[in-house]
């Protein structure tokens, strides 16, 4: 007997009682990033993996463990994108979207991939949410992006549940030397490291920094600090966006140890993160990479940007119970007709009424069916009411309205008033 077909574990399914809070929450951002003078721009889900390898860095995880790698017809090596970043930055070189020195304010959104262990909150195709931010470099570009993200922790009622993490990296010159002081340190104290990191300590000794072995933790607490390594420049713009920060109201914490996971990161870097979700904390993380256009050919161009995850986002509004009733109503008015006559009129009807009332969400029967059946139907759609279409309503050319939700009788509303009939009861209802 063959094998059932099912989903890849860790690509799941996005069911359609899922999809209005998915809708939802992506129409909530896309919104926002209007507000704030973001374009979209759309990348493909497979690049050329140097792409990844020249960006993100040949020693990080993802590359050498997360990434879906294969060769292609024409023995190409291909990758499924494991972030945006570095195709974002690919599609802005190749167009030129930044010469001149042109500012460029961008999002995407998407599925991303990477071969992790599945487990809640984390998965391996994954989708999120980015934005990256060209030709401008200075520290009020950087609380913009914190200040959005506040704001629209605000608009899902959510701010409760996320605190905002800091810390700056400085630029490539002071975090050689700091890489100097820590594997100096971390040496001296390579008996109490655990395996991983002392792996890391050879390839890239700052992810040693994040670890979550508590053994080497302990080593950790005594160990050099990124913020005595910082050059001027890096502490000027770090007390800049702190006192933008300050100034918009939004409380931060500065967490030493914050280096991020790719190795394109300096000066500013930033979590939002959560203890509602169990070990899967962050929601959204970025900082800034002003070397990385550089680094894969371009002219040198100041970047910043994040990415939310938008799973992880989604849990957390169905944890704290913040989905809004009405998204999860997917009918305002459901149409029962009962007839071939009936059915006719009620086709022309409702496409009068849609022309009328073009935001409003009504779904005719169809299937035909007896009276018991479709209002059956009617009410396992959710709708809040329910329109009756028969030989006797047709004749006196009029149509049966009737609540399904609350109280209030069924009466019946002449053809030409139903538009603003419901206009008054559902759509500024």
């Amino acid at each position: 007997m063959s094998k059932s077909l099912q989903a890849i574990r860790g690509m799941n399914d996005i069911l359609p009682e899922q999809t209005p809070l998915w809708r939802y929450f992506e129409g909530t951002v896309a919104r926002l990033l209007d507000n704030y003078g973001y374009k979209q721009i759309r990348m493909p889900i497979v690049e050329f993996t140097e792409l990844f390898k020249r960006s993100i860095g040949e020693v990080t995880d993802i590359v050498e463990k997360e990434m879906y790698t294969f060769e292609d017809r024409n023995g190409d090596s291909l990758t499924l994108r494991p972030e945006g970043t570095a195709a974002c930055v690919r599609a802005v070189l190749e167009h030129g979207l930044t010469g001149a020195g042109q500012p460029q304010k961008l999002w995407y959104i998407g599925p991303m991939f990477r071969h992790e262990r599945p487990q809640k909150g984390r998965y391996r195709q994954f989708h999120q949410i980015g934005l990256e931010v060209f030709n401008i470099d200075g520290p009020d570009i950087d609380a913009e992006l914190i200040v959005l993200t506040w704001r629209l922790w605000g608009l899902l009622g959510i701010r409760d549940a996320v605190k905002l993490e800091l810390n700056s990296l400085g630029t490539s010159e002071s975090r050689g030397r700091y890489k100097v002081a820590l594997v100096e340190y971390l040496s001296a104290h390579l008996d109490k490291l655990d395996e991983d990191s002392q792996r890391r300590l050879k390839t890239n000794p700052l992810r040693v920094l994040d670890t979550k072995n508590a053994d080497t933790q302990a080593v950790l607490v005594n160990a050099p600090k990124m913020a005595d390594y910082l050059d001027d420049e890096s502490r000027i713009h770090f007390e800049g966006l702190k006192a933008r920060l300050e100034a918009a109201g939004i409380p931060f914490e500065i967490n030493t140890k914050l280096v991020r996971g790719l190795d394109y990161y300096s000066k500013t870097v930033f979590e939002w993160v959560t203890d509602k979700l169990g070990a899967q904390g962050t929601v959204c993380a970025g900082g800034r990479y002003d070397g990385l256009v550089e680094q894969m050919g371009g002219k040198p161009t100041t970047g910043v940007g994040f990415a939310m995850g938008i799973e992880r986002l989604i849990l957390l509004l169905e944890t704290l119970e913040k989905v809004p009733e009405e998204i999860s109503r997917q009918v305002d008015v459901y149409l029962c007709a009962f007839g071939e006559a009936a059915e006719l009129a009620a086709l022309a009807l409702s496409e009068k009424v849609r022309d009328q009332l073009p935001n409003l969400r009504l779904q005719v029967n169809a299937g035909a069916g007896s009276f018991k059946n479709q209002f059956k139907k009617a009410d396992k759609s959710g709708a809040l009411y329910a329109l009756i279409l028969g030989d006797d309503e047709l004749a006196q050319q009029v149509i049966g309205f009737k609540p399904l939700r609350g109280q209030g009788e069924q009466q019946n509303i002449a053809f030409d008033a139903l538009a603003a009939h419901l206009a008054t009861c559902v759509v500024q209802g």
